[in-house]
């Protein structure tokens, strides 16, 4: 059940190399470190995969109990990741896939389902591998599906390099067993957007390969050109990287321009820096201190002070006991009880059945308007649609 280590030219950072070439080895020297979500993106992983293999009959009833409960108890230096609903989303994700299987088998009763199969995808990415979460085949049809359990970057099936490596991989795997026409990559996304697919034929998809192989050899050696943009996010090299720094710093250009005023479209220009430029510089900060504090790196004109700290209690019971005896009363020194948060309750009781039980007393009002780039997939705002909906 542990999921492989990534390659060098990963499925995961495609969008990267495939943009950006020698990133793939530019990263390749900064260390891979496990965050949160990453850990608990593993986890969800592996509930999915066992609620799978028991649905399928792998695993008896005992040994799944067994299995999901060790999960339960086990401990993360990030916390307890299992709750309410993470079980239900990863439920919507099983029911997803169940329900696919089951319309492979109603075109052909051969229908196989595949789960954590490791994909070769090197005939197109040297050295390259990945790992399907869901791969079901039937009818001359090829299903790769994809579980993304983050919930703060939508990730959708069209044109994503990452799922169609994988559709790569598990062709080349099953290629020489059953005649494959077609392949649909679905990503489903529980906590952010759903399910979302890709159909291609399969001369399509390898066509599509061809065009990557050429990129994929560059990046693997470490040569092409580097471009800065939204693919950067997350690439390990992004602290220390020259070409980011210079294209995020193009902003200072308006800092010297002989007008007063800047045009509308100078300001739409900032307006698309804006987030990746605040991104870029907290990553540095974060950067230096981690290097300063861990590795005792001295950034010239800097130095490490100790912060400001808060006060805390030693001792609840203790301090309760010395402002009793100084004549405070329990309405003095306790806050009154106060309501978890929504979304404590809905890790605690799932979401459906949090929306069941608070329904009468639950509101959820416009959200403020926002300005985004137009390729963003939620309507145009509409100030007088309010206001017909209070005539109304």
């Amino acid at each position: 059940m542990n999921r492989q280590a990534h390659a060098l030219l990963s499925s995961s950072g495609a969008h990267r190399w495939l943009v950006c070439p020698p990133s793939a080895r530019l990263e390749a020297q900064f260390p891979d470190s496990t965050s949160e979500s990453a850990a608990e993106g593993t986890f969800a992983h592996e509930l999915a995969e066992l609620s799978l293999r028991h649905y399928l009959e792998e695993l008896s009833d005992v040994e799944f109990k067994t299995k999901v409960d060790a999960m339960k108890s086990g401990k993360t230096r990030f916390g307890d990741f299992y709750s309410a609903s993470m079980k239900e989303y990863i439920g919507e994700y099983v029911d997803l896939v169940i329900e696919k299987y089951a319309e492979a088998k109603e075109r052909s009763r051969d229908a196989i389902l595949q789960l954590e199969q490791h994909l070769d995808f090197s005939e197109w990415v040297p050295k390259g591998f990945g790992r399907g979460d869901a791969i079901i085949i039937a009818d001359g049809f090829l299903e790769v599906i994809d579980l993304k359990y983050g919930r703060s970057v939508p990730v959708r099936a069209e044109g994503n390099p990452q799922i169609r490596l994988y559709a790569l991989g598990a062709y080349a795997k099953n290629a020489w067993l059953y005649d494959i026409e077609a392949a649909r990559m679905t990503i489903f996304q529980p906590r952010n957007g759903g399910e979302s697919s890709e159909e291609l034929t399969i001369p399509e998809l390898l066509a599509w390969g061809e065009k990557v192989r050429p990129i994929a050899e560059l990046a693997y050696t470490g040569e092409g050109e580097f471009h800065a943009g939204e693919h950067c996010r997350f690439c390990r090299a992004a602290t220390q990287c020259k070409c980011l720094a210079e294209h995020e710093m193009e902003i200072e250009k308006y800092g010297y321009k002989a007008p007063k005023l800047l045009t509308d479209d100078e300001i739409a220009d900032i307006l698309r820096r804006i987030d990746n430029l605040t991104s870029w510089i907290n990553q540095v900060k974060s950067y230096t201190l981690r290097e300063a504090v861990e590795q005792g790196h001295v950034w010239p004109g800097f130095k490490l002070v100790e912060g400001r700290s808060s006060r805390k209690i030693l001792d609840a019971e203790q301090a309760e006991a010395i402002l009793h005896d100084a004549s405070y009363s329990d309405a003095q020194i306790y806050k009154p009880k106060e309501l978890l948060s929504l979304t404590a309750l809905e890790k605690l009781i799932g979401r459906k059945k949090l929306s069941e039980l608070l329904a009468p007393v639950i509101d959820k009002p416009p959200g403020k308007p926002t300005l985004v780039p137009e390729s963003d997939p939620r309507p145009a705002w509409n100030a007088a649609k309010d206001d017909f909906d209070v005539i109304d």
